[in-house]
């Protein structure tokens, strides 16, 4: 018998042989490496067998597999790889498809470590093919490897090991159909929603240990992967990752998820970068309905991925951007103000969360709008200004905040023309005359920041009649053709909301030192001869406010208007203008008013004790004034201290919502003695006067409120009949009005001319028309 069994072995073909020969008869010698380049050199000498031999190594792995014989398992798959790594191109295919089927049975196994044996498949990922063999499918191994980045074996190393091996499948499936049309679509949603959280599940999980731990190796694929990304793959595999958080609550802890979108932002292609930016603002919209601590991890995540994107391709997500931040921001205030966070009234939420929520939406508005260009940052600031809501019905002070972030971090307006463009600057001087007095004060700190390029607003705090300017350090440089352009052009509607500001009766000690901020800054940074001739003949026109009776100034007010003409003088005085002006300015008796008065003009909250009285001692007097600047260069336009300096009346005063003691006074009011017999009556006809205003405004409120009430709920037909019925009105109207335009005047004698046809009617000759 053993006779016969040699003959029929020697009869064998030689590639068995040959292929019998690598194993040793004890496993743990391992592969037989003389015999091993026998059968690599015969393989390479004879390539049409390659898939005789792989057909052949597959079956004794199959074998010894069944019969448990673990180490020749290990054998017969160095084998396999060897022979594939040693394979010319045109030749590897005979042996895929035997190597893979190998690779099946592996992952097929119950045992660990033949499933870690299988990361061999990385190996032949790393290998280019000549032609592309579109009948294979890699569906299994997707799965396979996905659910080993899941394993809980109970060993810590071992499960290290098996997660690490499947992470490097996927990278291996991701090289070898990435980049190859006709093989299977990796990017196809089944596939992303396993290989994307079975990345994550290790991201999350594990800490970087080494450079072989599992969230290291999943973080090389991952961003690969990603890196890999073409523009209509982008989305489908950023979807599984919002899904991945949702799902384990991964977007309170904050960390993760910012880190996670971080390595997504680096990855993707820069082009590409704002298709992320629009998935999370879809799904920042999505979630409008969450808890606040949910809306704020989507809104931090938005933010730095946001700001990443902006330095790379702006695109046309930035208004999106603003557009769906004001509108959570929105929201927010409206679940604090009822106290939950649906329509039904079932989910509660806390002031504390939702102001949290808040401050992350502005932060995120302010660090996006710093990456953008400076007139874009304009625009920006306009298009937020066009969203803060009507008063009275939003707390509108959220909205002029996240104005004041964006200008409060590296705000570069080097070019004041273009940072602050006529489209901005007219809006945001507007709000300075609002009634809320917070919205005042938070408008006049933007505006004073916007002009302040030099950082000198920070070192005025602290200004008084008594400081020494040298020791503020203040830092001055000859404005620009654009700043003297700037200032020229809207210099007059600054100083007229300045002097008007002045007047509102809520301001208070802080909005009294801005106003003088702002003046001080504008004196530093625009400043040349014309300008400086100006700001004083506002000074001097703010001194004339205070001391007259007729705006009905409180005393408050009075000493705030003095103490910011006594400080700004003092300063400006020191800043070029020649030293006769600022002697004039410290021959002012400010030090001789008694305390209480002198500590109010430096911006202090004491009040002198009944009537405020200013003598001429403590005044600055206008001939002085230009008397001082004569001879120097100031002397060109001092010639406009003749004219006194007083703010025009625009359209905007005529049509404010609220008006002052002053306007209701300048009111056509007859004061004759049968409508109100003795002084004392006067206070009653102006209350009378007041609460009729007071009904007639609340009377075309209820007028508006039924008009849009009737557009929204009457039917299509009789709003039709109603506007064609007004249309039919306006038309005999407008017939009256051209009648008027075309007839002659009256005759002295009394006698009206007969009617001449009017233009509009006469017909003229084709040849007359041209």
């Amino acid at each position: 018998c053993p006779g016969v069994c040699g003959c029929c072995w020697a009869l064998r073909p030689r590639y068995k042989r040959l292929v019998d020969n690598i194993f040793p008869e004890d496993p743990e010698d391992g592969l037989v490496k003389a015999n091993m380049e026998k059968l690599t050199f015969f393989a390479l000498s004879a390539p049409e067998k390659l898939d005789r031999i792989a057909a052949y190594l597959s079956e004794r792995l199959t074998r010894e597999l069944n019969r448990h014989r673990y180490g020749y398992v290990c054998i017969a798959m160095e084998a396999l790889e060897q022979l594939l790594l040693a394979c010319s191109c045109q030749s590897i295919n005979l042996l895929v498809e035997s190597f893979l089927s190998t690779l099946r049975l592996l992952l097929e196994a119950d045992r660990p470590h033949l499933h870690i044996l299988a990361t061999s498949f990385v190996k032949f990922a790393n290998i280019e093919e000549d032609t592309a063999s579109y009948h294979r499918s890699y569906d299994f191994f997707v799965s396979r490897f996905s659910e080993m980045c899941h394993s809980d074996h109970d060993d810590q190393d071992t499960r290290d090991k098996i997660r690490v091996s499947g992470i490097r499948g996927l990278q291996g499936v991701v090289r070898k159909t990435v980049d190859d049309e006709l093989q299977v679509n990796i990017w196809e949603p089944r596939h992303m929603e396993q290989i994307v959280p079975a990345l994550l599940v290790n991201l999350q999980q594990h800490t970087h240990t080494g450079s072989g731990s599992p969230a290291e190796q999943t973080e090389v694929c991952f961003r690969e992967l990603l890196g890999r990304a073409a523009y209509g793959h982008i989305n489908n595999a950023i979807r599984p990752v919002l899904m991945h958080l949702d799902s384990h609550s991964l977007w309170e802890g904050r960390s993760f998820a910012v880190q996670c979108f971080q390595i997504i932002m680096y990855s993707i292609p820069s082009q590409h970068s704002h298709l992320v930016i629009q998935q999370l603002l879809g799904h920042l919209d999505a979630n409008s309905r969450s808890p606040a601590p949910v809306r704020a991890g989507i809104v931090e995540v938005l933010s730095g991925a946001a700001v990443i994107e902006a330095t790379g391709s702006v695109g046309p997500t930035v208004l999106e951007v603003f557009n769906t931040l004001l509108r959570q921001l929105r929201q927010s205030v409206d679940y604090q103000l009822t106290g939950y966070y649906d329509n039904a009234g079932k989910h509660a939420t806390t002031s504390a969360e939702e102001k949290t929520l808040q401050d992350a939406v502005i932060q995120t508005i302010g660090s996006f709008a710093n990456t953008l260009p400076v007139y874009q940052r304009s625009e920006v600031m306009l298009f937020i200004m066009g969203k803060i809501p009507v008063p009275g019905i939003y707390p509108v002070f959220i909205f002029p905040a996240v104005l004041e972030r964006i200008v409060s971090e590296r705000y570069d307006s080097s070019n004041l023309l273009t940072a602050l463009p006529s489209s901005f600057l007219e809006p945001l001087l507007s709000f300075t005359l609002m009634e809320d007095p917070e919205i005042r004060l938070l408008v006049l700190s933007i505006l004073t920041s916007l002009i302040d390029r030099r950082h000198n607003a920070g070192r005025l705090t602290c200004a008084s009649v008594a400081v020494d300017v040298a020791a503020l350090e203040l830092k001055e440089d000859r404005s620009s053709r654009q700043d003297n352009l700037f200032i020229r052009k809207h210099a007059q509607r600054l100083y007229r909301h300045v002097y008007l500001t002045c007047k509102e009766e809520s301001s208070g000690r802080g909005h009294y030192q801005a106003l003088f901020t702002l003046l001080a800054v504008v004196g530093l940074e625009l400043a040349n001869e014309e300008v400086v001739v100006d700001l004083i003949r506002l000074v001097l026109a703010l001194q004339e406010l205070a001391l007259s009776n007729q705006e009905r100034l409180s005393v408050f007010n009075r000493c705030g208007i003095h103490a910011v003409c006594a400080a700004f003088l003092h300063l400006l005085s020191q800043l070029g203008p020649p030293a006769a002006l600022h002697h004039h300015v410290t021959q002012v008796k400010y030090h001789e008013v008694p305390r209480s008065t002198r500590e109010s003009t430096v911006f202090r909250t004491f009040l002198p004790e009944g009537e405020l009285k200013v003598g001429e001692a403590f005044l600055f007097v206008q001939s002085e004034i230009s008397e001082a600047l004569t001879g120097s260069s100031y002397s060109v336009h001092t010639e406009r201290f003749n004219t006194p300096y007083t703010p025009q009346i625009t359209d905007e005063d005529r049509l404010s919502k609220r008006k002052s003691i002053g306007d209701v006074v300048s009111m056509q009011i007859d004061m004759d003695p049968q409508y109100c017999p003795d002084a004392e009556q006067v206070p009653v006809c102006l209350s009378v006067c007041l609460s009729v205003c007071g009904e007639e405004e609340e009377e075309v409120r209820r007028k508006r409120m039924r008009v849009v009430e009737r557009f929204q709920t009457a039917p299509f037909e009789e709003i039709a009949a109603h506007c064609g019925s007004k249309m039919s009105l306006l038309h005999a109207k407008l017939d009256q009005v051209f009648d008027l335009m075309v007839r002659s005047p009256p005759s002295p004698s009394g006698l009206s001319p007969p009617r001449s046809t009017p233009l509009y009617e006469m017909k003229f000759p084709d040849l007359c028309v041209y």
